[in-house]
């Protein structure tokens, strides 16, 4: 790869959007999975196994199908997607906020089985001892659940993260791909090998690689540096 070959006014904008993307799907991936997950891991729903099947059935459907899903259901022709358009004046379809909305769905499974894992690991002793202190279900969540859990709560954003910053078939489906306006560095790597463009289409991989590298780099850490924290 040639450095003086690389369009740098071109590579940026599909990075930051990326990113961007990446940030904003992770969040309410954490949000939405985590409540889910809590729920789930407290109720006796009958059909439990169901609902819990699909929440995770993005997680083995080709992107391109939950794609095709989102595209129908969220569409100028649907009653979510011409509600949409009435608040925002605007569609969903074939802007960045489509790519958030693929990336969420996409990375829900990954951080609601993390999340329940986590939940899972609680002593439940704990969380009856703050009840009986008088503590409601909010504060038993947020006061002992959530900072015991938060090893599982910190894996789940980077895997909702990197989830979302690789996501490709979904977003092509309902976001599309415009330079600019909803192009991201996977679709921009597809199009750049497509058209030859070798030199960008590294460029854009290398950046990916060491974003992703760095940010598991750091977690890795952080999980290391309790570990001798536990052994002390």
């Amino acid at each position: 790869m040639s450095v003086s070959s690389v369009d740098w006014e071109a590579f940026w904008p599909p990075v930051l959007l990326s990113l961007r993307i990446a940030l904003l799907a992770s969040i309410a991936a954490l949000v939405l999975g985590t409540a889910a997950a809590r729920w789930m891991s407290r109720t006796r729903l009958r059909g439990k196994l169901l609902v819990e099947t699909a929440f995770l059935l993005p997680l083995v459907l080709p992107p391109t199908v939950v794609g095709f899903v989102l595209l129908v259901g969220f569409g100028r022709r649907s009653w979510a997607g011409r509600l949409i358009e009435a608040v925002f004046s605007s569609p969903l379809v074939f802007t960045w906020w489509a790519g958030v909305l693929a990336s969420v769905v996409v990375s829900f499974p990954l951080v609601y089985q993390t999340m329940k894992t986590g939940f899972a690991s609680i002593d439940q002793d704990l969380e009856q001892a703050a009840r009986s202190a008088g503590a409601s279900e909010l504060q038993v969540l947020r006061f002992v659940a959530l900072p015991l859990a938060y090893r599982s709560l910190l894996a789940a954003f980077v895997l909702g993260f990197a989830r979302s910053l690789g996501e490709f078939g979904a977003t092509l489906m309902i976001a599309g791909n415009i330079p600019g306006v909803t192009q991201t560095v996977p679709t921009a790597i597809y199009v750049a090998v497509d058209s030859g463009q070798t030199s960008m289409a590294w460029a854009w991989t290398i950046a990916i690689v060491a974003f992703s590298f760095v940010l598991l780099l750091v977690t890795g850490g952080s999980r290391s540096r309790d570990s001798i924290r536990e052994h002390r």
